[in-house]
C-alpha cells in the first residue's frame, strides 16, 4: 500500500521551512527614516541613490540604475543598446517570458535557441549558429541562479562586436570564476520581485561599466530627461521606469544579508546535491566548476520519467507538495507560449518582420522541453533552512520515487 500523503499517508515535512520575505529591525528604520523624512519620491530623496551605488559595488560595476523592476530593466537596456524595428536578438528558449517580450517592446525580433542540459542556459554554440546581420545583442539568462557559460558568449560576441546583456534575475551574489555576474557583457538586469534572492515586493536594476550605456539608461528611465538639465527638458524617448523610496530603503537592509543568505543557500544546496544525487532516475543541475558560487534562487533536479513510473511532472509536484515540500515547474519553452503560437507577437514587429515566416516557430527545443517536463524546482527559501529540512526533502524524493506506481 502507497504511504505517499497524497494518497492519505503520513506527511513526510511537518515543521515549517524559513518565512520569506524576511526582514529585521534594519527594514523597519529604514522605512521609518522615509517617513519621518517626508522624501517619499526618489528624485528627492537618497535612500534609492544610495542603493544604486552600493548594489553596482556589490557587483564590481561602476554604475547601478534602480528601476521599477526585472523587466522594465530589460526594457531600459534594449532602448539604452538602440534595439529597434529590423533588430534581432537571441535569447535562450527556456526562460521567463520577460526575456524575449522585454525584446519585442523594442520592436525588435526574438530569436530563441535551445539551452545546454546540464544547466538549462543557454547554448553558446547555437547562439553562434543564430547570428545574422540583423542580430544586435545576445541575452544571457543564469537559470535558476546558475550562470551561463560567459566564457564562451563573450568570445562568440566579441568579433562581431554583439553586445551580451546578462539577465541576473535569478543570480544576485552569483560568481564565475570568483567574479561576479552581471559584468561580464555591457550590462547586467536583476529583479527584486517578491520571490527572488532580495526583494521589495517589485524593483528591478541595472548595472553595466559602460558610461554610454549608463547615460542612455538613466534618461530612458526617467523620462528622456539628463541628469542636472531642466527637469522639463526631455532629449529621448524614455518613460518612468523610476524606484521609490521606500523600496530603496528596504533594499538597503536586504542587501545587508545577502552574503550569508548565500553562503547558506549554497551550502544547503551541495547537501541536496549529494542526497538526491543518491537517488535512482534523480540528477541534480551540474555545477560547472567555473561557477564558483551559485546565488540558488531555486534548487533544480531533472529526473528520468520511467525512475518515476512516467508520471507527468504536475502530479508529482503534488505529491511532493503533498509531502511538505513546496515545488515549481521549469519555465514553459518561450516559443510555445500562446503569445507566439498565436501570431500575436508579430503586432510589435516593423513591417518587413511582421509578414515574415519566422523558423523558430517550427525548430525543436529538446532540452528546454525537457527542461520543463522532466525537472522540479524547489525555492530559494527552502535552502535557507537546516540540514534537516534538507533531509527530509531528500526523504520526501525517495519516497515519491519507490511509490510513483500509485499515481498512475
Amino acid at each position: 500500500m502507497s504511504q505517499l500523503a497524497l494518497l492519505g499517508g503520513p506527511k513526510t515535512k511537518r515543521k515549517p521551512f524559513p518565512a520569506w520575505p524576511q526582514y529585521d529591525e534594519n527594514e523597519r528604520r529604514a522605512l521609518n527614516e522615509v517617513l519621518e523624512s517626508r522624501l517619499w519620491w526618489r528624485t528627492e530623496g537618497a535612500k534609492t541613490l544610495e542603493f544604486e551605488r552600493a548594489f553596482a559595488r556589490y557587483h564590481g560595476a561602476k554604475h547601478g540604475i534602480a528601476v521599477t523592476n526585472g523587466t522594465a530593466a530589460l526594457e531600459v537596456v534594449m532602448a539604452a543598446l538602440k534595439i529597434g524595428p529590423g533588430d534581432e536578438v537571441i535569447v535562450p528558449d527556456s526562460t521567463f517570458v520577460a526575456t524575449a517580450t522585454a525584446v519585442l517592446f523594442a520592436g525588435a525580433m526574438p530569436v530563441m535557441v535551445d539551452v545546454l542540459p546540464e544547466t538549462d542556459c543557454i547554448d553558446p554554440d547555437l547562439v553562434e549558429s543564430a547570428i545574422t546581420p540583423r542580430t544586435k545583442a545576445i541575452i544571457a539568462v543564469h537559470l535558476g541562479g546558475h550562470p551561463a557559460d560567459v566564457d564562451r558568449l563573450c568570445k562568440i560576441s566579441a568579433p562581431h562586436s554583439i553586445p551580451l546583456v546578462e539577465d541576473c534575475a535569478h543570480a544576485h551574489s552569483s560568481e564565475w570564476r570568483g567574479r561576479r555576474v552581471g559584468t561580464f557583457g555591457v550590462a547586467g538586469t536583476f529583479s527584486f520581485q517578491a520571490s527572488k534572492l532580495m526583494t521589495a515586493g517589485e524593483g528591478g536594476a541595472i548595472i553595466t561599466n559602460d558610461d554610454e550605456v549608463e547615460h542612455l539608461a538613466r534618461s530612458v528611465h526617467d523620462c528622456g530627461r539628463m541628469p542636472g538639465q531642466w527637469f522639463y527638458s526631455h532629449y529621448i524617448y524614455g518613460s518612468n521606469y523610476r524606484l521609490s523610496e521606500w523600496q530603496g530603503a528596504v533594499l538597503n537592509a536586504q542587501l545587508g544579508r545577502l552574503d550569508e543568505q548565500t553562503a547558506r543557500r549554497h551550502r544547503n544546496a551541495r547537501l541536496l546535491d549529494k542526497l538526491l544525487g543518491e537517488i535512482e532516475g534523480v540528477t541534480p543541475q551540474k555545477l560547472d566548476p567555473r561557477c564558483t558560487r551559485n546565488g540558488h534562487y531555486a534548487y533544480i533536479f531533472h529526473f528520468e520519467p520511467k525512475a518515476f513510473a512516467s508520471v507527468p511532472v504536475e502530479k508529482l509536484m503534488k505529491a511532493l507538495e503533498a509531502e511538505g515540500i513546496p515545488c515549481e515547474p521549469g519555465y514553459p519553452p518561450v516559443h510555445s507560449l500562446d503569445l507566439f503560437q498565436n501570431g500575436a507577437y508579430r503586432q510589435r514587429l516593423g513591417g518587413e518582420q511582421r509578414g515574415q515566416k519566422h523558423a523558430f516557430l517550427e525548430q525543436p527545443y529538446p532540452n528546454a522541453q525537457r527542461a520543463f517536463s522532466e525537472a522540479i524546482w524547489i525555492p530559494q527559501t527552502v535552502l535557507l533552512g537546516d540540514e534537516e529540512d534538507m533531509q527530509e526533502i531528500a526523504g520526501a524524493v525517495r519516497k515519491l520515487q519507490k511509490h510513483s506506481t500509485y499515481l498512475v
